[in-house]
């Protein structure tokens, strides 16, 4: 593995939240955001393709990998949008490029059609959040029982500890079945780097509990479509064929971009950036 990046800091919200930097500072600025309950050191493989070329950082969302938890357990997707508006704002990256993952792919997203002009190119791999199906079943279910799910909800998750695993075996072993196309060598890595060791010897991941937990409450689904029809730059919507994520060129989500293409991935599943990475790499350097 070729040299690896150097972890920095910076403060959004009064949260102390981590990335890393690859070097490179005099090209391009290009970022790469995880997905749910990940980590910023599961880009590397795609950094270290990237790092010659383009001057990319990673951070960690608030909650995840070596960044702050949120002290009253905030994760709103509005308060991601804004810890990525801060970092973009506090490095002076505008004009970037994006590369984002799932709920990172939700936030970069709704930042791009707010500020279109700080976007150069994006690239969402099953970004879109939740298929209007799952909207629709969402919304069926009155809006009482939706907030005291969530109250009753936040309440379990307040007094259930992290997981703790004997040994990292055990958490490596969690890692290759929440995801069957890993390599061996590429679950070992996501582990260590998205573990802490307890005091008394055992592991918990690194993300915080809550992170389970989604918000109740979010914007109205056709003003998160106002946002995606307000992006300019060019777009990529990635999606594997063996995923649960909804493919938006079947759903009609496709209709609200005027820039996007949709690309989907055979033999891949949520992770296609893992579970397919060389066809991955020369989709994405065929965009860039």
């Amino acid at each position: 593995m070729a040299r690896g990046p150097t972890s920095n800091s910076f403060i959004s919200q009064r949260l102390k939240l981590h990335y890393v930097d690859w070097g490179n500072e005099g090209a391009l600025p290009l970022l790469l955001v995880h997905g749910g309950r990940d980590h910023c050191r599961s880009w590397d493989w795609v950094a270290e393709k990237l790092a010659d070329r383009y001057h990319v950082i990673a951070p960690d969302l608030r909650g995840h990998g070596d960044s702050a938890w949120s002290p009253d357990a905030n994760y709103d997707m509005d308060a991601f949008v804004y810890d990525l508006a801060q970092l973009i704002h506090q490095l002076d990256l505008a004009p970037v490029t994006i590369v984002a993952h799932s709920m990172g792919g939700n936030v970069a997203l709704r930042y791009t059609g707010l500020y279109p002009d700080h976007v150069r190119k994006l690239v969402a791999i099953e970004g879109l959040g939740p298929s209007p199906k799952v909207l629709a079943e969402r919304a069926a279910v009155p809006v009482g029982d939706r907030f005291r799910k969530w109250i009753d909800d936040k309440r379990k998750a307040a007094g259930r500890m992290p997981k703790r695993y004997a040994t990292l075996d055990d958490a490596l072993a969690r890692m290759m079945a929440e995801n069957a196309y890993l390599t061996p060598e590429q679950a070992r890595h996501l582990t260590v780097q998205g573990i802490n060791r307890n005091e008394d010897g055992s592991w918990s991941w690194k993300f915080d509990n809550y992170l389970n937990v989604w918000s109740v409450f979010d914007m109205p689904q056709a003003d998160i479509e106002t946002l995606w029809s307000a992006i300019t730059c060019p777009t990529l919507l990635l999606y594997g064929a063996d995923s649960w994520a909804s493919n938006p060129q079947g759903d009609g989500r496709l209709r609200h971009f005027n820039t996007a293409k949709v690309i989907e991935f055979e033999n891949a599943g949520h992770w296609l950036h893992h579970d397919q990475f060389e066809r991955f790499m020369s989709t994405l350097d065929e965009f860039l």
